[in-house]
């Protein structure tokens, strides 16, 4: 009896410290108005330590935020376990632990929402009926844009204890989600300093419909690049994709944009980084296995 005794104060002597580690904490606001927007809701992840310091953390705001953290909220039972990534970037120690801000997508507003509102308008005009008709409703990309660089940081920077300057806010998203970190990173540079587009549907419209060469697909992001991209200025990039689903249809286009950065002067390895995961597909899964390695470059300490 002595010695069962002994052998279960040792097993939970153990355990505590495994029960009481910090892994940070989630808070849910679920209807948060949004001029000119569908209501927005937030999931927001609070790095370890945060609840017991007095510490300043910069911010990283991400897309599709019901599919981060909890699969039981997610839309396909898969999430990008943002947090676990954010703690493996931070064990690394590369990376110093972030607030991350989870915004869901609206439902069947999710599409007109994420198009960036100034490709749109710069679109041909038979890709921008395609736009149109996969939208179902007026863009209002530019809205959204606004209301998180505006209203939604300026709500975080006085609710918690942020790091609100441009080198320490970062935007990242998959799929039109990528698209969008992109626009925000584009229109508002001294915003957002680090973006992550991640497996960008470039193609914005079903990608089987602009494959040929006369849609313009490619001319639209070239030209779009090129007039918002400008000089780094220690700002940072990552892109990429995989090769398989959806994402087996983005190589030209990124290519592309590539090219652009190439041709303005941006650095690869140091500013922008592009890169493709051969066999990956276009779903959460695939995107938490790189997740990792996307913070550890993205969110490095300069």
């Amino acid at each position: 009896m002595i010695r069962l005794m002994l052998a279960l104060l040792a097993m939970l002597a153990f355990a505590a410290p495994l029960a009481a580690q910090d892994v940070g904490r989630l808070i849910e606001y679920e209807r948060v108005p949004a001029a000119g927007l569908p209501d927005q809701r937030l999931t927001i992840w609070l790095p370890p330590g945060y609840d017991a310091g007095d510490q300043r953390y910069p911010v990283l705001y991400m897309h599709d935020g019901h599919n981060l953290f909890d699969v039981t909220k997610s839309n396909f039972n898969k999430i990008w376990a943002a947090d676990k990534a954010m703690l493996a970037a931070v064990q690394s120690g590369k990376v110093e632990p972030h607030i991350i801000i989870g915004i869901w997508a609206p439902g069947p507003d999710r599409y007109r929402q994420y198009l960036p509102r100034s490709a749109y308008d710069a679109a041909p005009p038979g890709l921008r009926a395609q736009m149109d008709a996969a939208a179902g409703g007026e863009v209002v990309s530019d809205r959204y844009l606004e209301w998180i660089a505006g209203p939604l940081k300026s709500w975080v920077d006085a609710s918690f204890r942020t790091r609100a300057g441009r080198d320490d806010t970062a935007v990242v998203g998959s799929s039109m989600g990528g698209l969008m970190s992109c626009y925000a990173f584009l229109e508002k540079p001294e915003v957002f300093g680090r973006a992550g587009c991640v497996s960008s549907h470039w193609p914005a419209v079903d990608p089987r419909a602009v494959a040929g060469e006369d849609s313009g697909v490619k001319e639209l992001w070239d030209g779009w690049f090129a007039a918002r991209l400008g000089k780094p200025d220690g700002r940072r990039v990552w892109m990429d994709h995989g090769t398989a689903t959806l994402d087996a249809y983005y190589a030209p286009y990124q290519q592309v944009v590539d090219a652009r950065f190439e041709a303005a002067g941006w650095q690869k390895g140091r500013d922008w980084q592009s890169k493709v995961y051969e066999g990956a597909e276009h779903e959460e899964n695939a995107w938490a296995a790189r997740l990792p390695e996307i913070f550890g470059w993205l969110l490095a300490k300069d």
